[in-house]
């Protein structure tokens, strides 16, 4: 049998079934008087209603069941009872409005293996989160994201060099930019424009967890957490074999960089960034001082991965519908050129005479958010919302992707289409798509800083570049067909395209020159 996700997972839905003597899959609890499940699939024995699901892109059966049984479905994988959200109303409601019943995580069994529990996304709610929250709260809080914006605009520059220089490798360079902006906001890290080693094993350690943690693997493995008991050899556990790189990558990229911080701050050679501001306020006599130490560098290792990677996603999403929607993409050149000219480089201080670009930057996640299913909660009590039982330790799930293609709301939710974030007079309309961030208390404390970044990103690859289709050897311009990858984020997969100065006379020399006036 072949060592792929498909089979690997064959194989674990056979030892599932073996396991059925420890679990109890043919009747639903008992339901309180007067209420019921919100309609759903049908579950089969065991299984639940996994086999409907395309584990490729399961936001797009949950939406299809949204249309079929309504906004909130029932389904049972493995034995788990599932909530599937697909209205922003109803995600509101319970995410928001009832937060303390719904700021829980489902636990899942495959983070202590491949050492991800420190992370405070994937946490359960509890002191300890709160905690973490605290911390990365008070580091990204909206009034304090404008303090690194000199550093972004730099780390900016330094992506249009790399790009400059090798353009072919731009899906690389979007990853070293987004990881270095993250890693001097946390750590106060300066990173080397290229070839930089703590970058470089940051980006080889969110590969690894990254493509092997897929959410239907860890479904399984949090079903029948026995089934890490099994050898590695057995087809389907490649997790096991690859766990221990993981595991000692997510030790060495959680206390290397917090180790370069200690040391700076002995040295004197690091400035203001979240790990050096909050080691300043410890009080070593006070007995919780370990406690919240390790707290800071938790929590900065959760800001540095999904900063990273997040970031990165957007702004490959934006090449990619820059390729696809010239007519977009000249635009905005043409509106950058009549705010910015020529002779500089934009700045945050130009975004406010630049509404279009926000409005690509919304479309873009609007059109394909990089967390489809957000991260999952879970119900820390039974509920009933709408005459609807939600029980105890549920996971609720909020499909973003069918928020975000809601065709009321967004009509033609499939086309590419900035328009639709302005009003009639070019400003900028109410809805921030503020939904791909998360819901409630467990919403990205990292979102203005994101933002921010991305739109840097944006604004200045449309001021220097041209993104078009690449040409075969016969000149022929090479179609783009969209493919996706990815797990628990979603991403295109890289795509040839030619990026190409506007200015002929745009060499390095010339770009870095620019830079200096820009400052």
């Amino acid at each position: 049998m072949s060592d792929c996700v498909t089979g690997g997972l064959t194989v674990l839905l056979a030892a599932a079934v073996i396991g059925i003597a420890l679990r109890s899959y043919f009747t639903k609890p008992k339901l309180p008087h007067g209420v019921q499940f919100p309609p759903g699939p049908t579950s089969l024995p065991i299984l639940g209603s996994a086999l409907a699901i395309d584990v490729n892109a399961p936001w797009v059966t949950y939406k299809a069941w949204g249309n079929r049984y309504g906004d909130m479905v029932y389904t049972k994988l493995f034995g788990q009872d599932n909530i599937v959200i697909n209205s922003e109303e109803i995600a509101r409601d319970l995410l928001e409005n009832r937060s303390q019943n719904y700021s829980d995580r489902p636990e899942i069994a495959t983070n202590e293996l491949f050492g991800v529990d420190h992370t405070t996304a994937f946490m359960r709610y509890n002191d300890r989160w709160r905690l973490h929250r605290k911390i990365l709260h008070q580091s990204f809080r909206q009034d304090v994201v404008p303090d690194f914006r000199f550093m972004q605009v730099a780390k900016t520059h330094e992506l249009l060099l790399n790009l400059l220089e090798d353009p072919l490798g731009y899906p690389k360079h979007l990853e070293v930019h987004a990881g270095s902006i993250i890693m001097s906001a946390v750590y106060s890290y300066d990173a080397a424009r290229r070839n930089d080693h703590m970058i470089e094993r940051a980006l080889f350690a969110l590969e690894v967890v990254l493509q092997e943690m897929r959410p239907e693997v860890a479904a399984i493995f949090s079903a029948f957490p026995s089934l890490l008991r099994l050898p590695s050899w057995l087809p389907g556990m490649r997790l096991k074999r690859v766990s221990p790189l993981a595991k000692r990558l997510a030790l060495e990229n959680l206390e290397n960089p917090f180790a370069h911080t200690e040391r700076g701050l002995t040295a004197g050679t690091v400035s203001s960034c979240m790990v050096a501001d909050h080691l300043l306020k410890l009080d070593e006599s006070n007995r919780d001082s370990a406690l919240r130490k390790k707290a800071v560098m938790d929590s900065a290792a959760t800001a540095t991965g999904a900063g990273t990677e997040t970031t990165a996603g957007v702004i490959m999403i934006f090449i990619l519908v820059m390729v696809l929607h010239p007519d977009i993409q000249e635009k905005a050149h043409r509106l950058i050129e009549n705010v910015v000219g020529t002779k500089r480089l934009p700045t945050f201080q130009d975004r406010p005479s630049l509404p279009y670009i926000d409005a690509i930057l919304r479309e873009c996640l609007r059109w394909h958010p990089v967390l489809p299913l957000a991260i999952m909660h879970a119900a820390v009590e039974s509920d009933v919302y709408e005459g609807y039982y939600i029980p105890k330790g549920a996971t609720v799930t909020p499909n973003v992707w069918a928020m975000c293609h809601n065709e009321v709301k967004y009509p033609h939710a499939s086309e590419f289409n900035p328009d639709r974030f302005l009003n009639a007079d070019g400003t900028l309309t109410d809805d921030t798509v503020g939904i791909v961030w998360g819901f409630g208390r467990r919403i990205c404390p990292g979102r203005h800083l994101a933002e921010a970044s991305v739109w840097s990103a944006m604004v200045h690859l449309l001021a220097i570049f041209k993104f078009s289709n690449a040409k075969d050897e016969n000149g022929k311009e090479i179609e783009i067909k969209p493919r996706w990858g990815g797990g628990l984020t979603v991403r295109p997969v890289p795509f040839s395209c030619s990026i190409t100065p506007r200015d002929a006379g745009m060499d390095i020399v010339a770009l870095q020159h620019l830079i200096e006036v820009s400052v």
